[in-house]
């Protein structure tokens, strides 16, 4: 780029320097009230207060600063191009990151964005030429890799955006005060916020499906929801989500609700919300989960007076469920679950996914001493780990969002429930990691015991829907798969579109997605998928037909059916206390 062709900053009026050194003072001062309120808490953070000259003084003229900035990163990408002997014209391609017309529109931004995308796909590309390592081992250069160029990316700078330049120019400079503000209160509070704050909240625009809490230990809650037709399936369904997240995924706005959809097709419903982690369950582990889905399971039989239930384990819950069933057949009970169904659920982790890049020593250090003292894991770690799998969409797009534009995000009641972060059992998530992920002995005919008593999964022969998704990092479709392989009796195998949560959260009303299903017996998922047919919509209205073929039995809602009203009187009102604590 010529000298003529750069940009240049108007002088700026006497206003203009009044204007900025007040904005500058302004900074100054909430970071230095951030900081004393990090003393009260003996928290202080490295490297604060800042000195004022950081913000390059009264005296930087701010166009001129930010105009230096993005010459000098142009400069810096250009040497890293001949280095790696890429050029910036091989980057043609589509980036939400840099849509934006000002990208394109300014030679100097386009030549960044151009020489960023190639260099950062001969880097990604270079882990694929490396010899001699492991298939595990290239697994984390290329994530590490990845979220090195996502973090690298001019985007997530404000001297080097031209979108954020443009905007703190129009606002003279209150965008990014706006932007500090809420950076301070994401640091204060441990974590990136996602979705508007105060938009959503339990029980008042989520977690709205009526019902009543029956039936309370240490360790869960059962909700029984209020039916909604005159008749209802004699034989009840009861839910087990994850304990690592909120049940209300399954309970978001009425509109996106399955638990609502489920009642509202003649389902008698229970749901399992789990407690989030204290010291007082510091020493929880497999018996106690697996105990308590069996205790809810004989808790709904006696309070309805049915001989058996149906239950949906969510990811964890489902390779916990898994783990009940195989003890309820070595006890010659099987017969107290009508049937089984996996909602993007492993049992089988030796193509677990993206998940096993954070089980090396490191991480697994790093977990013993964020639990040593409190007995349980804080949920931010998890939230965390979660969103580092997607960094580009859920961390450096609210980096740029919120931080560097200023503006509050955009109010979604699904990521309002992934920033609801709960608790973990320290002992019980370091064993499930090193059992189940690194040593994958649920499948090993003994390798576990439950109960004192030890299980095998080839013994369970309870009918069984497993659902995986598509796109599914956390839970790949391969490793969902497994279950048709280990599990005998009648199964079915449904690949919806999408991921972990939208595969599962897609009600029939959205028309959004698909899903496919192969009515053969197929012996692999590839040979599934070959075989496949098409679908498009929801798969809910499958399982729902597939659920009332096995027992087609309905009764009248009444009594025992309506909560409270049956041997369980009611304790408090749906959602409950469990889903509100943290």
């Amino acid at each position: 780029m010529t000298t003529e062709e750069k940009p240049t900053a108007a002088i700026p009026s006497l206003e203009d320097w009044q204007h900025w050194t007040l904005v500058m003072g302004r900074a100054q001062q909430m970071l230095m009230e951030a900081w004393a309120k990090g003393l009260e808490k003996d928290q202080p953070a490295s490297g604060w207060p800042p000195a004022f000259g950081q913000f390059g003084g009264p005296g930087a003229d701010p166009m001129a600063l930010m105009t230096a900035g993005a010459d000098a990163w142009a400069k810096g990408l250009d040497a890293w191009g001949k280095l790696l002997g890429v050029t910036a014209q091989a980057a043609e391609k589509k980036d939400r990151r840099f849509s934006g017309e000002e990208w394109s529109e300014n030679p100097l931004f386009d030549t960044i964005r151009q020489s960023y995308l190639a260099i950062s796909d001969q880097l990604l590309g270079s882990v694929d030429e490396i010899q001699g390592v492991d298939a595990d081992t290239r697994q984390r250069l290329k994530f590490a890799t990845k979220s090195f160029v996502d973090a690298m990316s001019p985007s997530n700078f404000a001297l080097t955006n031209p979108q954020v330049m443009k905007r703190t120019i129009e606002t003279k400079g209150e965008s990014l005060l706006n932007g500090l503000q809420n950076m301070l209160r994401d640091i204060g509070q441990g974590q990136v916020t996602q979705s508007k704050p105060g938009a959503f909240e339990v029980g008042r625009n989520l977690a709205m499906t009526p019902g009543k809490v029956i039936h309370e230990t240490p360790l869960y809650q059962l909700i029984q929801y209020t039916p909604a037709t005159e008749t209802v399936l004699e034989a009840p369904v009861v839910v087990f989500p994850p304990w690592i997240n909120r049940f209300y995924i399954l309970d978001l706005t009425p509109e996106k609700s399955f638990v609502k959809w489920a009642v509202d097709q003649g389902i008698s419903l229970f749901m399992v919300s789990w407690k989030s982690a204290d010291e007082s369950l510091a020493d929880v582990k497999l018996d106690h989960y697996v105990e308590a889905q069996i205790d809810a399971v004989e808790t709904i039989r006696d309070v309805l007076g049915v001989e058996s239930v149906h239950a949906v384990g969510y990811c964890v819950a489902g390779t916990t469920f898994a783990a009940t069933l195989a003890l309820l057949e070595a006890r010659g009970e099987a017969g107290k679950v009508a049937s089984a169904t996996f909602f993007t659920a492993q049992v089988d982790f030796s193509e677990a996914g993206d998940l096993k890049l954070f089980l090396g020593d490191e991480t697994m250090g790093l977990l013993s001493q964020v639990t040593a003292d409190k007995g349980y894991l804080d949920g931010r770690y998890m939230a965390a780990t979660f969103n580092l799998l997607r960094g580009r969409d859920l961390i450096w797009s609210y980096v740029v969002n919120n931080y560097l534009l200023g503006e509050e995000p955009t109010p979604f009641d699904l990521l309002h429930w992934n920033g609801d972060t709960t608790n973990l059992p320290a002992s019980w998530h370091r064993d499930y990691l090193e059992t189940l992920y690194k040593g994958n002995k649920l499948v090993l005919k003994g390798g576990i015991s439950v109960a004192g008593t030890p299980i095998d999964l080839g013994t369970v022969k309870t009918p069984a829907y497993v659902q995986a998704g598509r796109e599914d990092h956390i839970a790949p479709p391969e490793s969902v798969w497994k279950i048709m392989k280990h599990f005998k009796g009648d199964k079915r195998f449904v690949l919806a579109g999408s991921g972990h949560i939208a595969g599962v959260v897609n009600p029939p009303a959205a028309g959004k997605y698909q899903y496919w299903t192969n009515d053969k017996d197929p012996a692999s998922l590839s040979e599934f998928v070959d075989g496949a047919t098409e679908h498009k919509g929801s798969w809910w209205p499958d399982w729902v037909k597939w659920l009332t073929a096995r027992t087609p039995k309905t009764v009248a809602a009444t009594g025992a059916r309506v909560p409270g009203k049956g041997k369980k009187k009611a304790i408090e009102d749906a959602p409950g206390r469990y889903v509100k604590e943290h």
